[in-house]
């Protein structure tokens, strides 16, 4: 008889001699398949405490590094297919037949589980064939609940492997329990000296870079993370993101952004006259980085811009505009001063972004879809969706560095007026309110448009997968003409369409401001007499913006209102015409802003080096009206009806300036459409009606009825409107009066709209007890009620003047803290309303003026230092307030 054999795997000595299934060259395979799993198992740890960190912070703790091991972590998994497979099907086929049935059901379920990791790695992949923007939908899965649930899957399938094979090899040979031990902790080790590096290099975003690149940068307020410039190559990329993204890159490529550099016309003539006034003047141009910030950020940022013989032509960063890198590299909003007040960084790509290999790209590429959490971390930023980015450009202040004359000087401003308009919930005092306050100022510039781009995703109010529209459709047709472009021109004129409104809404018999009034005209007519003068009263009217009409250019926009007066063919009266110059009526009504110079001289070729002052604002503000008078006289020999038509026309340019911009081209230039060298040019710029509006009126004697189209504004609007434009008009003048009567007929029409601007008229003339009995009026109003916080605040403005101090201010706070259910609702939220805030701090510290009694000195210190509160609030939201600042 022979010896017993070894105990193997536990067993007593006189069992049967275990056989392994695992024979001699499928055991190789098989430690192939350990080692890949165990790095991948390492890198996985690390890459699930990145994830975990992240997550537990709030902060960014991905690196170079981290990208690296994603990519290692694709590498593996794509290396363990193969030996995997071969090895699990090979297995199976031999250990089909084995007694141990329960060992064959774990093995089954072990590799149904390593089939799910694989699988769903694959799918998360987002493996893609396709080129420059042509993707291939398979295995391309973007809907979040689904990806959200393979992802799980892919994460939690491995610790179901883990499980389902120690199960399975409790029945084979022993495991070696050391060995695993000996790896999982150096894993471990590895893993936790990772996490505490990168525990003390989160990415520093969301903070103000560094002040050292103020010698580089200033008076631009915009820095750069480390106060170094950037390479222009890496703000210059726009191609990189056309692969994912391409109709957000077609948007772009057409928008006034991609546009606002030297390979604009109207702004290359502009700014080098600024660059060679500023070398005269300084020696150098660095009061141009003014401009630069927000216009030329590619060589500005490279550091090109400074160079006094910069080619704005031919240089390789001339033509770059506002790129795609520029606005998604930002990583802060330093504060809402404007003037390009945010920082910038070089951002962090993926590995082989940079690399011209093809197959290397697509590497890159695969990455990025496979974990794209980083690159949208990196690019998209919460305050991307907010009003405050679009302030860093669209608020700015002309520094003492520009025009030799004020330290500030303001200039245009989209962000203040929007914050203190009733459009975004957060102004107090407007006229109108809608219905939900509009959060920023993407809900109405970058509307969503249905898209197959990578970054496409289903909205809520959206049926199709959609991103935001980057051509930013608003009003510069100018650009899109130049660049020959008529799909821009019409998206731009589709944007403004009800954006304004004009009413012809009465007549005043002798042609002066006390002659009786004929209002609303239609459906009752007056029939005018031929011979007699009257006065015009037309209305024009804001309807669906969130900031002044028109903001921005205000200098240069040329619009005004085209008013046509006509018997039969006969033309009695015109204003706002165009000659054959292309050149419109100077004595017209411009809705605009009128500059000078410190010499008198008009501000027309976009020159803020010399801007002084204002002659005049004819800006409308949000959700407000503006009243325009024509003297209109009769001829004595009319005898058809008399026709009226009022246009609202807008051309981005006028006359002055696009001869200005053209004239100034030089030889290598860029050509510019319609301009022939040495010969003048013609304006062809766009004309677009933003608001029209026609009535005919009968003429005395003559009994041919005349018919006109019905108004479809209410009556007691078109009054509310008309007192409106009177009251914001007439400060100082004659208009508040004429206010009131409009104001009193809205009132005798039940709306609160009549007792509620009285209100407002009063106190502009100083008569406060008309102005509480008006204010008691409005309150009485239920169907529908006043807005309480715009009750409050007139409330708040009468008894602060009349000395009740204490009521005025309950009557602020209740304006700026209460939650109502209506409030809430429509997304209103006015503690951000600066001007009340203000007029909160001031109420405080006039109570505090009047304790003068010594035992009442600790009562008379609180109330101070809650107005130095108040009046800290005010500047956090505006930096720059002067009555905050002076208080």
């Amino acid at each position: 008889m022979s010896a017993a054999l070894p105990s193997e795997a536990g067993r007593p000595p006189n069992s049967a001699r275990y056989v392994s299934v695992v024979g001699p060259r499928l055991k190789i395979v098989l430690w192939s398949v350990f080692a890949i799993v165990a790095m991948l198992g390492a890198n996985s740890l690390y890459m699930a405490s990145v994830t975990v960190l992240n997550w537990w912070t709030g902060r960014t703790y991905e690196n170079w590094f981290s990208l690296w091991m994603a990519l290692a972590h694709v590498a593996l998994g794509l290396l363990l297919v193969v030996p995997f497979l071969t090895f699990g099907v090979a297995h199976l086929f031999t250990a089909r037949k084995r007694k141990n049935k329960r060992a064959i059901r774990v093995g089954y379920g072990l590799f149904a589980f390593s089939l799910t990791v694989l699988i769903s790695g694959f799918l998360l992949m987002r493996l893609d064939f396709g080129g420059s923007g042509a993707q291939s939908t398979a295995l391309v899965i973007n809907d979040p609940a689904t990806r959200a649930a393979i992802y799980w899957a892919h994460v939690i399938a491995p610790l179901a492997c883990l499980w389902l094979y120690w199960l399975h090899r409790l029945v084979g040979q022993r495991i070696r329990w050391r060995l695993g031990l000996g790896y999982l902790t150096a894993v471990v080790v590895f893993v936790g000296c990772m996490i505490v590096l990168h525990n003390q290099d989160p990415r520093k975003w969301n903070q103000v870079g560094s002040k050292d690149g103020d010698q580089y940068f200033f008076p631009s307020l915009s820095k750069t993370s480390d106060g170094k410039f950037i390479p222009a190559h890496v703000l210059d990329n726009d191609e990189y993101c056309l692969k994912c993204h391409h109709d957000a890159y077609e948007g772009w490529f057409h928008s006034a952004h991609h546009f606002s550099s030297f390979n604009n016309p109207a702004y290359l003539a502009s700014v080098r006259e600024t660059r060679e006034v500023l070398l005269k003047a300084d020696g150098n141009v660095k009061g141009a980085r003014f401009c630069a910030g927000c216009h030329d950020p590619v060589p500005f940022f490279s550091g090109a811009f400074d160079d006094p013989k910069f080619d704005d032509v031919n240089h390789p960063t001339a033509q770059a505009g506002i790129t795609c890198t520029t606005c998604h590299a930002i990583t802060h909003v330093n504060s809402t001063r404007g003037n390009a007040d945010f920082t910038i960084e070089e951002p962090q790509h993926y590995p082989f972004a940079a690399s011209e290999h093809p197959a290397l790209q697509w590497i890159n590429n695969q990455l990025i879809k496979a974990k794209p959490a980083f690159h949208k971390q990196t690019f998209l930023k919460d305050f991307h969706k907010s009003a405050e980015f679009c302030s860093t450009c669209h608020k700015v202040h002309l520094p003492y560095e520009l025009n030799k004359y004020k330290e500030f000087l303001r200039g245009q401003d989209h962000y203040n007026t929007y914050l203190l308009s009733g459009v975004s919930g957060h102004g107090a005092r407007s006229f109108y309110y809608p219905e939900k306050a509009q959060q920023n100022c993407n809900g109405c510039h970058m509307p969503l448009k249905p898209s197959q781009d990578f970054g496409a995703k289903l909205f809520a109010q959206a049926k199709q997968p959609s991103i935001h529209n980057h051509l930013f459709p608003s009003a510069n047709t100018a650009i899109a003409w130049l660049q020959n472009s008529p799909e821009t021109i019409a998206a731009h004129q589709e944007f403004l369409k009800g954006v304004m409104r004009v009413d012809i809404f009465g007549l005043k018999e002798g042609g002066a401001v006390d002659g009786k009034l004929f209002a609303p005209l239609r459906p009752e007519l007056p029939a005018v007499q031929p011979g007699a003068t009257y006065l015009l009263e037309t209305v024009i009217r804001t309807l669906k913006m969130g900031h002044p009409f028109t903001q921005g250019t205000a200098d240069s926009n040329e619009v005004w209102l085209d008013v046509t007066v006509a018997s039969g063919d006969r033309i009695i009266g015109r204003s706002g015409g165009i000659d054959e110059n292309s050149e419109v009526d100077p004595w017209s009504h411009f809705v605009n802003l009128f500059v000078i110079d410190r010499h008198g001289n008009r501000i027309d070729r976009r020159n803020p080096q010399d801007i002084f002052v204002p002659l005049y604002n004819h800006q409308i503000p949000p959700g407000a009206g503006q009243t325009v008078h024509y003297e209109l006289r009769i001829p004595a020999d009319v005898s058809e009806s008399i026709s009226i038509e009022v246009k609202l026309q807008y051309r981005k340019f006028d006359k002055n300036y696009t001869d200005y911009f053209t004239s100034k081209a030089k030889p290598g230039d860029l050509p510019i459409r319609g301009h022939t060298p040495g010969e003048p040019y013609r304006n062809e710029l766009p004309i677009t009606t933003l608001a029209t509006d026609r009535v005919v009126l009968p003429v005395a004697g003559n009994t041919t009825r005349v018919a006109n189209a019905p108004v479809e504004i209410p009556t007691w609007q078109r009054w509310n409107d008309y007192g409106i434009g009177l009251l914001l008009k007439g400060q100082g003048r004659a208009e508040p009066r004429q206010a009131e009567e409009a104001f009193r007929h809205v009132e005798q029409l039940n709306r609160y709209d009549g007792p509620l601007n009285l209100a407002r008229t009063y106190h502009a003339e100083g008569r406060l007890d008309d102005a509480v009995a008006a204010l008691e009026r409005a309150a009485a109003f239920t169907d529908p009620p006043a807005p309480s916080w715009t009750l409050a605040w007139l409330s708040g403005l009468v008894n602060r003047e009349q000395g009740r101090l204490v009521d005025a201010e309950r009557n602020f706070r209740s304006v700026l803290y209460d939650q109502t259910p209506e409030r809430q609702a429509r997304g209103f939220d006015f503690s951000q309303d600066y001007e009340v805030i203000n007029l909160l701090g001031l109420t405080l510290f006039d109570r505090a003026r009047q304790l003068r009694d010594p035992a009442r000195r600790q009562e008379r210190e609180a109330l101070l230092r809650e107005a130095v509160t108040k009046f800290h609030e005010t500047l956090k939201i505006d930096s720059e307030d002067i009555t905050a600042h002076y208080q």
